[in-house]
């Protein structure tokens, strides 16, 4: 592991002592800036974070070792979209409002069509590496990610590649999506 994998690997336990910190702020002190710290550092510390990881080491399709000298760009957006994975309610308090859980994912640079209907207990692992069209509907605890980690000869080898999901596709309830999943406009699965 590299350094910057190591201290990457404290980046959720950072954002969380952040938002504990603003907790306590806005108890002690109740009003709008420590609410607004609250919902920076669950919302825009993260995301910020990933548009700075992306530009320095920008997640590609293709396939990789995780254990080794290199430093792995999906090791750094894993870490900082960990929290969303630890704790899905900061995610599906997004997916309550039509609309604002497609645009969320956009500013993770996935690519999200019209009238997505997002159900409350998805679980996505790689928000960047998604592709969706227009009139998608999720069923209940669908599972979706765009990596898959397996053992191979003393190492762990990483295999990213963008899952696409055509245009009214219907997703049902427990399926799990992997990478690579391209699903054809109209589908029912």
């Amino acid at each position: 592991m590299t350094p910057l994998s190591k201290v990457l690997a404290l980046f959720p336990s950072l954002v969380m002592a952040l938002a504990a910190t603003c907790v306590g702020w806005l108890v002690w002190v109740p009003g709008p800036l420590p609410a607004l710290a609250l919902f920076g550092t669950l919302y825009v510390f993260p995301l910020l974070a990933f548009h700075i990881h992306q530009q320095l080491f920008p997640l590609k399709d293709g396939i990789s070792n995780l254990v080794g000298e290199g430093y792995s760009p999906w090791w750094g957006t894993h870490q900082i979209q960990l929290v969303y994975i630890a704790f899905p309610a900061l995610e599906i308090a997004l997916r309550l409002v039509p609309g604002v859980f497609s645009a969320w994912l956009r500013l993770w640079g996935s690519k999200v069509g019209r009238h997505v209907y997002w159900t409350p207990h998805l679980e996505l692992g790689d928000r960047s590496m998604l592709e969706v069209g227009d009139g998608v509907v999720w069923g209940h605890r669908v599972g979706i990610s765009g990596h898959i980690i397996k053992p191979r000869r003393g190492n762990l080898m990483l295999l990213c590649r963008r899952v696409r999901i055509g245009s009214g596709v219907f997703i049902g309830a427990g399926a799990l999506i992997g990478p690579g999943a391209v699903i054809s406009d109209g589908a029912f699965l």
